[in-house]
């Protein structure tokens, strides 16, 4: 059982920036890909990032492309998203989530997910 905690949330003002992370524990980790997940109140959960087991290949949905960066560091089984030139539509808990086999932008391919951290970007 791998089990995963996201930490780093909070108020940020718009252009702001902000790092979560997401440690995880219990089972392999290193031999996984993982992604970032967010999701807003009335809607549906979104593809923000997602990184090879090495760290070599790196997504990024099209929202947050270009401002947000996923990074990974197996020594210590955790994995980051930076988040620079934060927008209000930003707004959402962001999951850490361990992918089934490799990055996919679908949330059915991730058999393990954190409780979220609540990010909130104000005008």
């Amino acid at each position: 059982q791998l089990h995963l905690v996201e930490a780093g949330g909070g108020l940020v003002q718009a252009g702001g920036s902000l790092r979560v992370s997401c440690v995880a524990s219990g089972a392999t980790f290193i031999g996984r890909d993982m992604g970032w997940f967010r999701q807003a109140p009335g809607k549906e959960r979104e593809f923000v990032a997602g990184i090879t087991w090495n760290g070599i290949m790196t997504y990024y949905g099209d929202s947050v492309k270009g401002r947000f960066t996923i990074s990974r560091d197996n020594g210590k089984n955790m994995v980051y998203l930076q988040m620079n030139s934060l927008k209000p539509e930003d707004k959402a808990v962001y999951y850490c989530a361990a992918a089934k086999n490799n990055v996919v932008v679908s949330s059915d391919g991730y058999d393990a997910w954190g409780q979220g951290t609540q990010v909130t970007v104000s005008s």
